[in-house]
This record gives structure tokens, sequence and C-alpha cells, in this order.
């Protein structure tokens, strides 16, 4: 199978499945979802989840978290993982946000990086959600179901995975909502353990699938 009709199949498919795909972390404003996805790194959405009610109560704005202090914050997340790093970058996050941009939050990749505790995957992830830009984040299950479904090829890194998607995906017209729904389908199908192919649409056109169905035969 050409790659072209992969992801044309991929597309077709995951749209069935995931129709309206939208991040699953709760938030009410841009700063909130900013803060929610830094402190989704190397944890859940349901654990983020969990933190974030008391957390947004006390901090509604940066106005609020940039005249607080690591120890006061360290007390709403310190269930998350890596708390007492998320904690200092979120105070300096929100105080740079409060300083530099009145409070909010900047659409540019390059700005959002200079954001302490925000990386590439993390401005990527508030371009798509926020802003609808065509960028693809590349959190782990972005890049295993990428290369299970053979969307790259020895894609090592995740920027060698954005990379190598983005390539394919220029005339795609909602490069955010495959992304999500990419995130769905290793979340609750394509898991990295036991991958639930039986419930796949995507065998048809997966690599996996198709490897796997061989060494069984």
């Amino acid at each position: 199978m050409r790659k072209a009709e992969r992801y044309s199949l991929t597309i077709e498919r995951l749209k069935g499945l995931f129709p309206e795909a939208d991040t699953e972390l709760n938030y009410e404003n841009p700063f909130q979802l900013l803060v929610a996805v830094i402190l989704s790194a190397q944890c859940t959405d349901k654990r983020v989840n969990l933190v974030t009610p008391e957390l947004f109560k006390r901090f509604p704005s940066a106005k609020e978290m940039a005249i607080s202090s690591e120890e006061e914050i360290l007390h709403y997340i310190k269930s998350i993982s890596y708390p007492n790093a998320k904690s200092k970058n979120l105070l300096k996050m929100a105080q740079r946000l409060q300083e530099v941009y009145k409070g909010e939050v900047p659409s540019t990749r390059e700005e959002l990086t200079s954001l302490a505790g925000v990386g590439r995957k993390t401005a990527n992830v508030i371009g798509a959600v926020l802003f609808k830009q065509a960028v693809m984040p590349v959190d782990t299950h972005v890049h295993r179901v990428s290369r299970r479904i053979g969307l790259t090829n020895k894609a090592k890194t995740p920027l060698e995975t954005e990379n190598q998607l983005m390539s394919m995906l220029k005339e795609e017209s909602d490069i955010a909502l495959l992304h999500h729904q990419l995130i769905l389908l290793g979340r609750y199908i394509c898991k990295a353990r036991k991958p639930m192919c039986e419930e796949c649409p995507l065998t048809v056109c997966c690599k996996f699938y198709s490897s796997k169905n061989k060494s069984e035969n």
C-alpha cells in the first residue's frame, strides 16, 4: 500500500471513529488550558482533571498565580507527577505571562516556548486547541500509533514523527482534529502493551496488524 493511500484511509476511518475528537483536559479559559497541558506532561489527563478544579478555583487567571508562591501551588498539585518542578514552572510561567503578555496566552510557538514549562509539544497543543493552527503535537500516543499504522518510518524522536506526519498532511484541512483522533486511538484502542486490534477500524491499512497476522499464520 502506498503511503498516500495509507494516510487517506487512516484519516477516513478516524473521522468515522472519533468525528468530534477534542482534548479531554477540563478548562474554562486559555490560561487554564495552558496550566492543564503543563501539568499533563508525563501524567494522565484523568489525574490532571482531578487536581485542576481546586487549583483553578484558587488561580482562575495568571494574575492570581503570578503573586503566589511555589509552596502554595505545590499544595494543589502534589499528587501530579514531578510536582516540585511543575510548581516552579507554573509560577514563572504565570509571572512572565502577566508581565510580558498582560495575562493573555500568546499564539505563536516562539512566544509560547519562552514560558517556563512550555516545550514544543505543549506549544503545539495550545496552537492546535486554542488557535486551530495546522500543527501536530506529538505525545507518546501519537508517536506509537503513527509508527504502528505505518504513517511514519523509523522515526526515533517526537520531532522526527512530527516532521514526517506534517510532510504528508500539508493539504489536510484539520490537522488539529487528526491529532486528537490519534491520541484517542492510542489511549483507548491501540494501547502500548496490548493493542485491541479486534476493535480497531484501521486494520485495513495498519502495518502492525498486517505483520502480526502474517506471523500468526
